[in-house]
Parts: structure tokens; sequence; C-alpha cells
């Protein structure tokens, strides 16, 4: 993955690990780190969030603006620019936006070309302003249309039409859920649920609480004789999975459902750190890929001062 790459999905975890939702635990007292106190934390924040920025500015884009990696990078940014005194960055988002008149990519049920979906729904419940969404509503109202009733086998691109790998599960569910939430129309969410477990059905080992990257690695082993599972698309379906519920009313009748399956995936996660602290790409075969693995150990953040069962996910 190139530097600018890595230093997005970086930004994406820090940022939401600092706002978003988390799972609490443990009353025992930690020593805390210093780098991990709060002012360090949003310094390491800012400087990161300013690398990019300038980056942007000076260098351009590595990738179209609407493209997946960018729009997650955009969650970061948002929730960053979210935080009082950092309109600065909220305005970086706005200003993208409308170079591209709001539109996403040009696949129209790509998940992967609708991931700035979501950030355009968070602009607008923050800004009102309709431009910011009715090109997304348009393309989701598109999305929510379509009967949805192939199979998700990993052939005749069905990635193009349907979550068919597990990374999607971060790229559709939040621009829908988030959709939701601006619009107050409950068909969006109501469709990225249905779509979930639907993905999850397919993907989803029951036996090992992780999500197989495709259909294509159902029958592949890592060295070892293990099944193959890939730690940062774990960290994908987890982080989606946390935006998903950010967006979900208390009394919805699969919020149970969905923090259940949270709570597995991150006690399976939690069981597979290395001594070291970090993750490798192959989750139950470390020595496959010795080399941590930063974006994987990125979404698996142990947040500061709460406990060793204490976990936030990007």
């Amino acid at each position: 993955m190139k530097d600018m790459n890595l230093k997005q999905l970086l930004l994406v975890l820090l940022l939401s690990c600092f706002g978003q939702l988390s799972a609490v635990s443990a009353q025992t007292p930690v020593k805390r780190d210093s780098a991990l106190a709060t002012a360090n934390i949003f310094r390491t924040m800012q400087r990161v969030a300013d690398w990019q920025l300038n980056t942007w500015k000076n260098k351009g884009f590595n990738h179209r603006k609407a493209d997946w990696t960018n729009g997650a990078c955009y969650t970061g940014i948002f929730a960053f620019g979210n935080l009082r005194g950092n309109e600065r960055y909220l305005k970086t988002l706005v200003d993208i936006g409308d170079e591209l008149d709001w539109n996403t990519g040009h696949l129209r049920f790509y998940a992967d070309d609708y991931c700035v979906g979501q950030t355009y729904a968070q602009l607008y419940s923050k800004f009102k302003q309709k431009k910011m969404i009715m090109p997304f509503i348009l393309q989701a109202d598109s999305i929510i249309s379509q009967p949805h009733d192939e199979p998700l086998n990993w052939k005749n691109n069905i990635q193009k039409r349907e979550w068919a790998w597990c990374d999607a599960l971060f790229m559709g569910p939040p621009s829908l859920a988030y959709l939701s939430t601006a619009t107050k129309d409950e068909r969006y969410l109501n469709t990225a649920i249905k779509l979930w477990w639907k993905t999850t059905g397919f993907l989803y080992d029951p036996q090992e609480k992780l999500f197989f990257r495709d259909e294509s690695f159902f029958a592949k082993r890592e060295k070892n004789g293990q099944k193959i599972f890939w730690s940062r698309g774990n960290g994908w379906v987890l982080a989606g999975l946390v935006r998903v519920l950010e967006n979900m009313p208390k009394k919805h009748p699969d919020r149970k459902k969905l923090i259940a399956l949270y709570q597995d995936m991150v006690a399976r996660v939690a069981g597979l750190q290395q001594p070291d602290g970090s993750w490798h790409a192959s989750l139950l075969d470390p020595a496959s890929f010795p080399v941590k693995e930063m974006s994987g150990t990125g979404f698996f953040l142990l947040r500061d001062g709460l406990g060793p069962k204490s976990w936030c996910f990007g």
C-alpha cells in the first residue's frame, strides 16, 4: 500500500477511535503512557490531518477524489473537523464535494464507488445544504430498488452489483445508514441491514467468528493448515459495523443481533493479538506474514485507560 493510503487509513482509525462507538469494560486502573494523553493524541491527529491536506494541496490526489481510498480518509477528516475549532477541515471536505458536484464514483452499484456517500450525508446533517445529498439520494434510491437476488459467488463481476467481499461492509452499509439519518428515511438503513445480513450469511464463519475476504478464500488454507482470514478485511467489517450501529435506533429489531456480532468478533480478534501488540496480515497464521501489518493492527486499537478488554474499532 502506498504511503498516502497508509496515512489515510491511520487518519481514519485514529479519528474514528477518538469519536466513535467503543466497548468498555474493566475498572482496574492502568498506567497511562504519556503519548496517549488526550492532548498528545489530539496533536498527533492534527499532524496527520495537516499532512494529508498539505499533500493534496501540493502534490494532488493519487486516486480519483471520489475513490474509496479517499472516501475512507474523508470519514476521518470529518470526525476531526467536527471537533470544536477544527472547522477548516470540514471546509476542505465541502470544497471537494463542490468540485465533484457531490457525485460519487462512476459505477453506480459498486460499494467502493459510493463510499464517499457517507461523508456527504454527514456534511448535509451538519450544514443542511440539499446539494450535498441530492445526487446520492437518487443513487441510493436506485440501489434500494434493485432486487438483490444474485448469489454472492465470486464471478461475473458480482462485486460491481452486490456486497460480495468483506471490505464492502465498510463502503456500502454506512453510506446508506448515514443517508437514512440525514433524510430520516428508514428505507436506506433497512436496506443496509438486509444486505449486511446477506453478506454476513455468505462470508462469516460462525465457528471462527471472522469474515472471509470473498468466496475465493473458502477452500484455501495457510501453511499451518488454518483458514485464511485477512486482518485488515475484518477491520473493515468491524469499522462498518460500528458506523451502522451509530445510525441505528436503539429499539431497532436488528440492533441486539448486530451488537452480538460485534462482541463475538471483538473477543475473537482480541485473542489473536501477537505478543508484540500487533496483528499480522493472516489472523490465524501470523508466521505466514511475519511483518507487522500496519493497517490491520490500526483497526484493532486498545483504547487508553480502559483496560485490556476495552476495544475501540475504527
